[in-house]
């Protein structure tokens, strides 16, 4: 007969300092690229830079709009070395992970190994899933990185709050979600039915959409405009924090019309206005990979000029 000693019994981590780092604008860098299509690493140094001296405290690379579908392995592994290290602590790196488990395993683990302190589990790109998959799914990562937040991104409608409160029960790691149904009320019953006070709430829809969301439970939102204009999003979550719902819509009214150039036509131009508002700036260029394209000409110029009027 064997006895478990005192020492032997599992250590709960304290994760509220990862909780508190991700109630804030959530920056998702773009991945630049070189004219001969590779990583632009100088450039993408630079951006990281200037995301942290604009105040930006959190950020995740290999994120949608760091084009994560259009990375090799290696190029994901990449980004997430040069993201720890550029950062040097001085922001929260949140590594998205995603595809097959054991590929998502093995990303989690690296970007533990790297020094990253969350990962961030891409919505599951499967024609068929289930929401006993989707918690067996987040299980096999979340165990294999225990030491790690997790956050899950949502973008299932169908999926109910009870079964992320179900996969936290066995995973303590899962501490947030990216939440990403564009459906504000959808998004209040699923936090509430999952447990409000529980998780950390960041409405995954950027700046369009954080108002509604904090009116129901976020504290924090993602953003891909942040990498064009830091102050602005900044200036929204201020906004939020106080309850000060007439200067954030404000903000709200000042970017609208890039936020809706990113969503037109089922978010086709996500990241390519992004990068062409970028490119007017002379930080990158405005090259993206397939299946993204690149602006017409004749469209270019009003992404340069709403930059233009942000005085950024």
């Amino acid at each position: 007969m064997t006895h478990q000693h005192l020492d032997e019994r599992p250590v709960r981590m304290d994760f509220s300092p990862l909780k508190a780092a991700l109630a804030d604008v959530v920056a998702i860098p773009v991945t630049p690229f070189a004219e001969d299509g590779s990583i632009d690493i100088p450039a993408h140094r630079a951006l990281l830079r200037r995301l942290l001296d604009g105040g930006v405290r959190i950020v995740t690379p290999n994120g949608n709009t760091g084009e994560f579908y259009a990375l090799t392995p290696e190029e994901r592994r990449a980004v997430t070395e040069l993201t720890v290290e550029e950062t040097g602590g001085r922001a929260t790196v949140l590594v998205g992970v995603g595809h097959d488990v054991p590929t998502a395993v093995a990303a989690a683990e690296h970007a533990r190994d790297a020094g990253a302190g969350m990962v961030m589990v891409h919505q599951p790109v499967h024609p068929y899933v289930s929401q006993d998959g989707w918690i067996d799914y987040h299980r096999a990562i979340a165990e294999a990185v225990p030491g790690l937040g997790v956050v899950p991104y949502v973008r299932n409608p169908l999926l109910a709050g009870e079964r992320l409160a179900e996969l936290a029960d066995s995973c303590p790691n899962v501490i947030g979600v990216k939440y990403a149904v564009p459906d504000a009320a959808r998004f209040g019953a699923f936090a509430r039915d999952a447990g409000l006070e529980r998780f950390v709430w960041v409405a995954g829809l950027a700046e369009l959409y954080a108002p509604s969301y904090f009116a129901t439970g976020a504290t924090g939102f993602t953003s891909g405009l942040v990498n064009v204009a830091p102050k602005v999003s900044l200036a929204m979550l201020e906004a939020l924090r106080a309850g000060d719902y007439l200067a954030a819509m404000k903000v709200w009214e000042q970017i609208r019309r890039f936020e809706d150039l990113r969503a037109d036509r089922q978010s086709a131009n996500n990241v390519t206005v992004v990068k062409e508002a970028l490119a007017s700036l002379g930080l990158c260029r405005r090259d993206v990979r397939a299946p993204s394209r690149v602006l017409p000409e004749e469209q270019r110029a009003e992404v340069a000029g709403l930059v233009a009027g942000w005085s950024v």
